[in-house]
């Protein structure tokens, strides 16, 4: 009877254990504020992995798409429910995290008969001014942070937190959407190099090596990475008009905002 609570703690690691092993060859996913609202940005072969929520609500997803898919429905359906059963302006990114979408995550990683769902969620929250945005990471134990200028998912914290120290290096207040772009992906970039270099190391029983992180590092490495992927970017607009401020950016767009020297397939 002892040994319950023992067996367990060894359980619930072992799906630790697990579960980062799963996100090891997940594509990272960044969103971050600009001066007219948020940019969330991510690459991949072609699976969405941006969605809108609610009309200044965004979602960013990385895991299982079936996973994925079920917890963006449940998030749907919270939100529309709840501004319909109160009103929009309760529809917001904390609530939907701390009353709906983290408890149901944490219950399903700790119910160890069960399988847990393989997801990482990053929700955006546009203010109504420039400052008051906001950002929720919410991992696959049902655990979440919350930020204010900018947030990102990748197959680790340790990952997570390499990708935002690069961005506060390299941001500042009141940046372009052009500008935002390029940070937004070279900080992809950045992670998706880390992730894959620490792989190759690991397979050699060797140390992780140092990364570059200069521009012309990080764009020599979008070059030979994109040519065969995806790049998706949504925003959420604050001039945008009405109720709704989000929106896909479109292939002409979004070309105009890439270096001229990385062409993938645009989404």
């Amino acid at each position: 009877m002892y040994e319950e609570p023992y067996k367990w703690v060894e359980a619930v690691g072992n799906r630790r254990h697990y579960l980062d092993e799963q996100f090891k060859q997940g594509s990272p996913v960044v969103a971050l504020a600009y001066d007219a609202g948020i940019l969330l940005l991510t690459v991949s072969r072609g699976t969405p992995k941006l969605y809108e929520i609610y009309d200044r609500l965004a979602l960013g997803g990385m895991g299982h798409p079936a996973d994925l898919e079920k917890l963006r429905f449940s998030l749907l359906e919270m939100a529309h429910l709840e501004g319909f059963n109160r009103s929009p302006s309760d529809v917001t990114g904390s609530r939907m995290v701390k009353y709906g979408i983290a408890p149901v995550i944490k219950q399903a990683f700790e119910e160890v008969f069960k399988a847990p769902f393989i997801v990482k969620i990053l929700l955006a929250e546009l203010g109504q001014k420039a400052g008051k945005d906001s950002f929720l990471v919410i991992n696959y134990d049902g655990t979440f942070e919350e930020s204010t200028h900018g947030a990102v998912l990748a197959a680790s914290k340790t990952l997570e937190e390499e990708m935002m120290t690069y961005i506060r290096q390299q941001s500042s207040a009141g940046l372009s959407l052009e500008q935002t772009a390029g940070t937004a992906l070279r900080a992809w970039a950045l992670g998706e190099l880390s992730q894959r270099r620490a792989s190759e190391d690991a397979t050699d029983g060797g140390q992780t090596s140092a990364i570059a992180t200069d521009h012309e590092s990080l764009h020599a490495y979008l070059r030979e990475t994109v040519k065969e992927k995806t790049i998706e970017c949504a925003l959420l607009d604050r001039s945008q008009q009405g109720s709704s401020k989000y929106r896909s950016l479109t292939p002409e767009e979004l070309g105009r905002l890439l270096p001229q020297d990385i062409k993938p397939s645009l989404s």
